[in-house]
């Protein structure tokens, strides 16, 4: 019984995995089990503790941005600013083989910036830019893997809601992680073109170029004066948001609701503002909040009873015995949070796993801000690795419908193996995540 007691915490995390593969929801498999293991543990006394850890969560200035960012990703979302974007953007890279899938990642970096809900933005694209890709005679898989990885994007271009949830768990300043996240979403970017543009020259059948004669259609000084007018929404709004944080005007939190107004105004002067789109966006945000929050208080249950049985010291004593050092224990971490993400959606992993492993990463001096960067650009791959990759199941929901399901996973995973390199190239040069911070904010 006391080898039992001993391994209790451990017993009672993979429960919560094993529940979460049978299929039983997020929130109360997390707080159930949490509960039960906290009655074994602690007895009755247990319930007394819990109302004050929940209350100190729920009261968290930090996490009021998240219900904000996802208003401001779902206002957008109803702007219909997207098809404006992907129909302007493969005009402008028309002329370059690979120009429509190039088009397709630029827009996926400024909807990621401006919504950073990979849904919405993996649904839009997939109606909009998969019939024209094919059309174009494109190959699927190139296709349909562009907008799914593209669609990903969201989670680690700032603003983004996983690094607002990353900078309160791991007590890291969301300012300067939106800062730090800056070179590395581009970076992301910037490897998905190269290789785009790569593989359309070396196989040009996989992406055809558009005819000249529909290029003839408009001037350059139209394509241009177009291009301006439509990117200036995006950018304008993710300059309102990250630029108040950088000059120290307004907090994460506060940066939030100049987004959230944002991003209701530019629906406005987009001409598709409503009572019924209003509608859509609020009821859309309390649903995803909610969601999000009812994780949180589950998570929070874990957090409490896996520590209060010695579960977080348990784990530093066997990552502590591996014959690895710092490199190697953060190869482990970083590995078991990309497994995790086959079966786990990016919340619970979050939730669930980081708490327990970032901790003690930070114990062996490991920057806090350079590794959240690392996390979330690792749960970014979750998305996008079967058989539970999100992404995978929006865009095969709205693909046409002789798209199979195996032309998507191939399509992916150039892209997962993109994503590894980008997290290796970052792993290898912190400096892509704590220079821009020190410059700009100071730190």
């Amino acid at each position: 019984m006391e080898i039992i007691s001993e391994y209790l915490p451990l017993i009672m995390f993979a429960s919560v995995f094993v529940f979460l593969l049978l299929g039983y929801p997020v929130a109360f498999t997390i707080g159930g089990i949490s509960l039960f293991f906290g009655l074994i543990g602690f007895g009755t006394d247990f319930f007394s503790l819990l109302p004050l850890r929940i209350w100190g969560t729920m009261t968290n200035f930090t996490l009021l941005a998240v219900p904000l960012f996802i208003y401001m990703g779902v206002m957008l979302e109803k702007s219909g600013l997207a098809e404006e974007l992907l129909e302007t953007m493969s005009l402008m890279f028309a002329r370059i083989r690979g120009g429509l899938a190039i088009s397709v990642i630029v827009v996926g970096a400024l909807m990621g910036a401006s919504t950073g809900i990979v849904g919405a933005t993996v649904v839009t694209m997939g109606l909009l830019s998969v019939p024209t890709m094919l059309k174009r005679k494109y190959d699927p898989a190139l296709a349909t893997g562009t907008v799914a990885a593209s669609g990903t994007l969201g989670q680690i271009i700032p603003p983004s809601i996983i690094l607002v949830l990353l900078g309160d768990i791991m007590s890291v300043p969301i300012g300067e992680l939106f800062v730090g996240a800056v070179i590395p979403g581009l970076l992301l970017v910037t490897l998905y073109i190269i290789y785009v543009f790569f593989i359309s020259n070396l196989k040009p059948e996989l992406a055809p170029l558009i005819p000249q004669e529909e290029l003839d259609k408009i001037s350059k000084k139209e394509l241009y004066q177009r291009a301006l007018k439509v990117m200036f929404p995006p950018l304008f709004l993710m300059l309102s948001v990250l630029g108040s944080i950088f000059a120290g005007i307004a907090s994460p939190t506060e940066a939030a609701s100049v987004g959230a107004v944002g991003a209701t105004l530019l629906t406005i002067f987009l001409k598709k503002f409503n009572k019924k789109v209003l509608n859509q966006a609020m009821e859309t945000t309390v649903q995803l909040t909610c969601m999000v929050f009812i994780i949180l208080v589950g998570a929070t249950t874990l957090g409490l009873v896996f520590r209060g049985l010695g579960g977080d010291e348990l784990i530093r004593e066997l990552i502590a015995a591996l014959p690895f050092g710092k490199w190697g224990v953060l190869f482990i971490v970083m590995m078991i949070i990309f497994i995790a993400g086959f079966f786990l959606d990016f919340i619970e992993i979050t939730f669930i796993h980081v708490p327990v492993l970032a901790p003690i990463m930070i114990s062996m001096g490991v920057d806090p801000l350079w590794l959240a960067v690392l996390i979330a650009l690792n749960l970014q791959t979750s998305f996008l690795t079967p058989p539970f990759g999100f992404s995978l199941f929006y865009l095969k929901g709205v693909c046409p419908p002789g798209i199979k399901t195996t032309d998507i996973y191939r399509g992916i995973a150039p892209f997962v193996v993109i994503q590894l390199i980008g997290l290796l190239l970052i792993c290898f040069i912190p400096q892509m995540v704590t220079w821009l911070p020190k410059v700009l904010l100071g730190n």
